[in-house]
Parts: structure tokens; C-alpha cells; sequence
């Protein structure tokens, strides 16, 4: 990644917790956690995090006011397209979060499946074969800079082409490492999410907060950038859309040596780290698989 990013990659997100629906749900936003060691608001069964507190396995959601559900009737498998950067790419953690996602959705015998343009992880998952594909990029922003690639330029293509149910969406990273016109990023992922909708109007997209980093002043940024995003998901989920959110930053922080029990190097998860985001992601999605 340029700009001084690892290997391209990008980690780090915001105590900041909120509240988001499914379309025509009622959603609140959360607070945010003042620092590392702050509590983040959630709603359901996500807890306080702090740097020595305990997360809430369940990401921030608000309670289902429809029967939708994004997944096929008919028995084939529900396409989730993970979206982002090089955490969803899995930099130096083949598979990623996936592998976890995967697994746990096996065990309850949910049938999902992921697409995407890129490939990497194990062959075999929970005996069996596991769907390597993901649309995880290293190095990208929300929006194309001077020094960087975007993602929000793949969604004319990918999005067509692989037709996802589900999109769970982290994205902001390198935004915050680069200091990168912060004040607006939630009109750029704003805009990112729009742009999804035109395209596949009905799909469910899970926007993560993204998780922290091993820099202290990147984390402020990336705390910052996170207690904008319940209100972008807010707005969104008053519009009719299906929308949630889900913390990533809280479960890190309340393990008190996460810089090196869940990182790797600056920015990205390790294994442990990956597990703790597949298991975010799925205490979502488990109730519409």
C-alpha cells in the first residue's frame, strides 16, 4: 500500500457503535467510545468494549420489522460478496474473515456461498470445499485519490456481473492512514452505498466499522471516521434500504493486548483477529441466511 500501508493493506476502525435496520426497520445510532478504552453503544446483543471490558458477540442491528430475507427459497446457495480492502482480501491471512463466516454458517446449516474477482484461502473448511472468492482489494480507498485505487469504480462491474444477496462491506482504512479528506469520508461512503442500490436495489449490505490499528494517533482518525457511520447507515435505512452495521472496532479493544494478540502488523488481523470478525459478521447475518 502507498502512502506508507503494509502491503497495501488497511485496518482499523472506530469505537463507534450504532444502531441500523433492515429496510422499513426502525435503527437508532449508537455513541461512541471515547478512545480505546471507551464503550461503544450498541443495540441487541452487543455489549460495552473497552480496552480491558467485553465485547458483545452480536453486531448492532435493529430488530426486523419485515420478513425479508435476502437469501434464495429454493435451496441454492446465498452469494455474499465481501467488499473492501486488504483485510477482506485476507493480506497475509489466507481466506481472511471468510474462513470463519464460512464455518460457523456450515455448522448451522445455512447454504452460503462468496463471489467476488479475487481468490485466496484454504481448500477445505469444516470438510468441506470452501468458496475462495471475495472483491477485497489492497490499498483501496472509498473513492480513487492522487495516490490510491477505490473500490467505489469496481461497483459498474463487479456488482452485475456476480448479482451478490448479501455484501458485507469494510471499507475507510487506508482513508484514515492517508488523513485523507476525513470530513468527508461519510459523503464518499454514502455515496458508495447509493451506488451499490442502483445497482441491486434489494441487496442486504452489512457495513462494518472497521477495526483498530496499532497506531494510537491512526485510531483517533479511525474512531473519528467509525462515529460517522451509524448516521450515513441511519439514512440509509430510513430510505427503505436493507442496511445494517456492525462494530468490528469494540471486540479488539476489549482484549487489553489486541495490538498483538489479534494483529499481525500494523494494520491487519491476524488469524485470531479473522476469527473475531467472521464471527461479527455472521451474529448479523445468522437470522437471515
Amino acid at each position: 500500500m502507498s502512502g506508507g500501508a503494509a502491503g497495501g493493506g488497511a485496518g482499523g476502525s472506530a469505537g463507534a457503535a450504532g444502531s441500523a435496520a433492515t429496510a422499513g426497520d426502525s435503527a437508532s445510532g449508537g455513541a461512541a467510545g471515547q478512545g480505546d478504552g471507551g464503550s461503544a453503544g450498541s443495540s441487541g446483543s452487543s455489549g460495552s468494549a473497552g480496552s480491558s471490558g467485553s465485547a458483545g458477540s452480536g453486531g448492532a442491528a435493529g430488530t426486523s420489522g419485515d420478513d425479508y430475507h435476502p437469501c434464495p427459497t429454493d435451496g441454492a446457495a446465498c452469494k455474499i460478496l465481501p467488499f473492501g480492502d486488504s483485510i477482506t482480501d485476507g493480506f497475509g491471512t489466507g481466506g481472511a474473515y471468510r474462513v470463519e463466516l464460512f464455518r460457523l454458517a456450515h455448522q448451522a446449516g445455512k447454504n452460503i456461498t462468496f463471489v467476488g474477482t479475487g481468490s485466496n484461502g484454504p481448500s477445505m473448511v469444516d470438510g468441506v470445499q470452501f468458496p475462495p472468492q471475495h472483491e477485497g482489494h489492497s490499498g483501496f480507498t472509498i473513492d480513487p485519490t492522487q495516490s490510491r485505487s477505490g473500490i467505489s469504480p469496481l461497483v459498474g462491474s463487479v456488482m452485475p456481473q456476480f448479482t451478490p444477496h448479501i455484501i458485507t462491506l469494510m471499507i475507510g482504512t487506508n482513508d484514515c492512514i492517508d488523513d485523507h479528506e476525513l470530513a468527508n469520508a461519510p459523503v464518499r461512503l454514502g455515496a458508495l452505498l447509493d451506488s451499490i442500490y442502483e445497482e441491486l436495489p434489494e441487496v442486504l449490505i452489512v457495513v462494518g466499522q472497521p477495526i483498530p490499528s496499532q497506531e494510537d494517533a491512526l485510531n483517533a482518525r479511525i474512531r473519528s471516521y467509525n462515529a460517522s457511520i451509524p448516521a450515513v447507515v441511519q439514512a440509509r435505512a430510513d430510505a427503505g434500504r436493507h442496511i445494517r452495521l456492525v462494530d468490528m472496532y469494540a471486540p479488539f479493544v476489549a482484549v487489553t493486548d489486541y495490538k498483538t494478540s489479534l494483529l499481525k502488523d500494523t494494520w491487519h488481523p491476524n488469524e485470531a483477529g479473522h476469527a473475531i470478525l467472521g464471527e461479527r459478521w455472521y451474529s448479523v447475518l445468522a437470522e437471515l441466511l
